[in-house]
């Protein structure tokens, strides 16, 4: 595998503001390594972790989404995060991967943080969403889908590991940090594969303080880089390419995985 450079971009954002934070994400942005192959932003980027989605969300081909575009080109790297989508009044929680050339795929988060109501105001996704770069395969996971092991699962496909790299946005409160502490590690060790997470900071408009610690774990769950705690920072980090194969071949711990299949809810 070849290297791979990301930039993880730690930030406060301004609450159901959506002009102010593309405008502040622009300028971060900058700040990204200019060799980077992939930019990431928080869940949420353009309005906070808010359920005024009726209010805020935007259609597919809105401001927001452009935004990415543009910013895809301009920097030739790819963009991605979540943000409130209307489709056809149904919103959707969804974590876009934009490439440079305008085209994108896309993940909705699948399961819906209950204790803020989110089960009640957005749809859930049915299924994963394996993306590509290179010749890595990444998994795209949002927040609360850390807290179940089940739907990120790798396994074999062709007898290869169906993805390299776990990659989850969040708007994580602090009050809960021992949790995604705890759980990123075990998700790398489970899945023989890297973890990347990019989480906010500061208070949002409900109170609830974030204190990011944004980081990256190799694939035997150690710390491999972080942006820390309560700092707004662009955490550029380049992933070793042959860490993960090396692994794979002197531990076949994927041999003995099971294989199963979940079945939609629809």
């Amino acid at each position: 595998m070849t290297n791979l450079s990301i930039s993880l971009i730690q930030t406060p954002l301004h609450w159901e503001n959506s002009e102010k934070n593309l405008k502040m994400l622009a300028s971060r942005i900058k700040n990204a390594d200019k060799k980077t192959d992939l930019i990431i932003l928080p869940e949420m980027f353009s309005t906070g972790f808010t359920m005024n989605a009726q209010e805020l969300a935007e259609p597919m081909s809105g401001k927001a989404v452009s935004w990415m575009k543009e910013q895809a080109s301009n920097t030739g790297a790819v963009i991605a995060g979540s943000l409130l989508i209307d489709e056809n009044e149904k919103y959707f929680n969804r974590f876009m991967w934009v490439r440079p050339d305008g085209s994108y795929e896309y993940y909705d988060k699948r399961h819906l943080f209950r204790m803020a109501n989110e089960h009640k105001t957005m749809s859930m996704g049915f299924s994963t969403k394996i993306v590509q770069i290179r010749d890595w395969k990444i998994n795209l996971q949002v927040c609360y889908d850390l807290r179940f092991p089940v739907w990120s699962r790798n396994s074999l496909k062709n007898d290869q590991p169906m993805y390299d790299l776990l990659l989850y946005v969040a708007n994580w409160p602090a009050v809960r940090r021992k949790a995604y502490k705890s759980l990123l590690p075990a998700r790398a060790i489970e899945n023989q594969a890297w973890v990347v997470w990019v989480n906010r900071i500061e208070k949002d408009g409900n109170g609830y303080d974030h204190s990011g610690d944004s980081a990256v774990y190799d694939p035997e769950g150690n710390l491999f880089a972080t942006a820390g705690t309560n700092i707004a920072t662009v955490l550029n980090v380049t992933l070793t390419g042959d860490l993960l194969p090396n692994l794979r071949k002197k531990f076949k711990v994927s041999l003995d995985w099971d294989n199963f299949n979940i079945l939609p809810d629809n």
